[in-house]
């Protein structure tokens, strides 16, 4: 092949992109998830929400801002935390860089409690697996449950969502990207959105 002819690898594949939920739809959908979690827990005693970083920390305090709304007595810094499962993924071994956040588990502990893992997508299973190791060793809850903004499906892992906002058929090639406003920006704007992004 005649190097003139080579593809520049320098040059970004062109990719196209699709809204699947906007940021009302995202709203809509952790309300729906919030009373299902009342629902399941029959109120809100013993009840913990942790969030796993990036994006499932967010989320799982909006669904705490929502819980706690419903009954005065909850207060939101002992239903909301934030679990860290890097140190606990399988990929560590493949040099995978990751940065640790701080798991911050609530004042009450989390042994006979009701916890809810909270994340943004749910894929291969593989950071839940992470999730529950990493919960192994902070304490002894009485229940696990998983609630996730969206199902992608591809799971390789025996490990399924409680709650879903959304059951997203994807092929495994598109890219499935979560924006929420406490963390995300497009021209200096916060964006809450969900997309799918596929080479053209």
């Amino acid at each position: 092949m005649n190097p003139a002819d080579s593809p520049d690898r320098s040059t970004p594949v062109p990719t196209t992109s699709r809204t699947v939920l906007t940021g009302s739809d995202i709203e809509r959908v952790l309300t729906r998830i919030a009373h299902e979690i009342i629902e399941a827990n029959k109120g809100t005693d013993g009840l913990v929400l942790l969030g796993i970083p990036t994006r499932g920390h967010p989320l799982a305090q909006r669904l705490g801002q929502r819980i706690a709304a419903t009954d005065p007595s909850v207060k939101l810094e002992e239903l909301v935390g934030q679990l860290d499962v890097t140190m606990y993924r399988d990929d560590l071994r493949h040099g995978t860089s990751r940065t640790p956040a701080p798991t911050r588990i609530p004042g009450g502990g989390l042994d006979g409690k009701v916890v809810v893992l909270v994340d943004d997508v749910l894929y291969s299973g593989r950071t839940i697996r992470a999730a529950l190791d990493a919960l192994a060793d902070i304490g002894r809850p009485k229940t696990v449950r998983l609630a996730v903004l969206v199902d992608r499906g591809h799971r390789e892992l025996p490990i399924r969502a409680d709650h879903v906002g959304k059951n997203l058929p994807t092929a495994t090639s598109e890219k499935v990207k979560v924006r929420l406003a406490e963390l995300d920006e497009i021209d200096g704007e916060p964006i809450n959105e969900v997309v799918i992004e596929a080479r053209a």
